[in-house]
């Protein structure tokens, strides 16, 4: 279990780093900062473009500070529902209270406003995005995450940052079929791992896509959703469709195969990573070699 600081914000420096460092979810860090590279090598023009200083800024803030910020901000919202989570009690930080937190949130929110002039036009509604829809998923009064279908819908947060750095890098915004595509996967993404919260947003009388479909056809919400992504980038290149398509196929796999979703959810982000550098691998290929 995660050694966390007192209710109170109490312990010293390092525990308090420890703590956020926690909060941050190294594990999905790369479902932020991923989209980073992937949006600067289908935007590059040559292999300088990659190492610009926007990119380079995009990828450090969405790696570390953008998810401090997400996950914060999710954290101190839904104290009282993860005292009943059992994710919270080994692999992520249960928020007990501490005045570190929401600091840390806020510094995390602002940080774009250092960076942010620099930037090419195009890629500023693409941050605004990631952090209205960021607060709004998680925050009073709206609290996205409490209705259902706007809870999956606002989740196309997470194709902010590959939108931004494709902005940023190319001047112009990304394709539309791109943006619908990996708007279609991040509401999927988000849904799947509501699953193994159904139980425990249930008791606490929280509403969500998940909840209210339940479990089966909650898997058959986030197929649906994959199916639709991969079809969006298949327009734009086969190629792109044909790689998607893992996605509905290992819905099919888990749910045919009888395997536990709280085990599946944990494959996700070597899933996603795997496949997130091929699709990184694709836009490097076509700036190398056309």
């Amino acid at each position: 279990m995660t050694s966390e600081p007192t209710a109170t914000g109490e312990g010293n420096v390092g525990e308090q780093l420890s703590y956020l460092l926690t909060l941050s979810r190294p594990r999905f860090w790369l479902y932020l900062a991923g989209p980073v590279l992937v949006g600067a090598a289908y935007a590059a023009a040559s292999v300088e473009d990659l190492f610009a200083p926007a990119p380079i800024a995009l990828f450090a803030y969405f790696l570390l500070p953008a998810n401090v910020f997400l996950y914060g901000i999710n954290d101190v919202y839904d104290r009282e529902i993860d005292a009943a989570n059992p994710k919270k009690d080994d692999r992520e930080a249960r928020y007990r209270g501490q005045r570190s937190v929401p600091v840390a949130v806020a510094l995390c929110a602002a940080l774009p406003l250092l960076f942010a002039p620099f930037l090419e036009t195009a890629a500023i509604p693409w941050l605004v995005a990631f952090l209205g829809l960021g607060a709004a998923y998680s925050a009073p009064p709206v609290r996205f995450k409490t209705t259902p279908l706007l809870d999956s819908v606002s989740n196309g947060l997470y194709i902010a940052p590959g939108a931004a750095a494709y902005a940023a890098v190319a001047g112009a915004q990304p394709p539309v079929l791109a943006i619908v595509g990996g708007w279609l996967w991040a509401m999927g993404m988000h849904t799947f791992s509501a699953i193994p919260d159904i139980e425990p947003d249930r008791e606490t009388g929280i509403r969500t896509t998940a909840t209210v479909l339940g479990e089966r056809r909650t898997y058959a919400y986030c197929g649906a959703c994959w199916l639709a992504s991969a079809a969006a980038f298949g327009a734009l290149d086969v190629r792109l469709g044909a790689l998607m398509l893992v996605y509905p196929g290992l819905v099919v796999a888990i749910t045919t195969a009888g395997v536990a979703v709280d085990r599946a959810y944990w494959w996700f982000p070597a899933i996603n990573t795997v496949v997130g550098a091929l699709l990184t691998v694709g836009g490097l290929w076509r700036l190398l070699y056309g």
